[in-house]
């Protein structure tokens, strides 16, 4: 997990274009989508964290993002309420 406050734009650009970067998330609410995701563009800086792969998002405790991840969110949310 990588704290966007700590990467540099070029940095940044760097990551995801390198596929070191695939997915971000909101370290408050705990939700990780794909980096195009409409609503994880409105979040601020210093929420945004990003992974290397949804893996590690969910190893960390992070849920999908009902938008841009629908279908992961419906069987996370199918899995939660067993």
């Amino acid at each position: 997990m990588i704290n966007h406050l700590l990467l540099s734009d070029l940095e940044l650009r760097k990551s995801i274009k390198n596929h070191e970067i695939c997915c971000a998330g909101n370290s408050r609410l705990k939700i990780y989508g794909k980096l195009d995701c409409k609503s994880g563009k409105r979040m601020k800086k210093q929420n945004r964290v990003f992974f290397k792969n949804e893996a590690e998002a969910l190893k960390n405790g992070f849920r999908p993002c009902g938008h841009c991840l629908h279908e992961k969110y419906k069987k996370w949310i199918y899995s939660t309420s067993k």
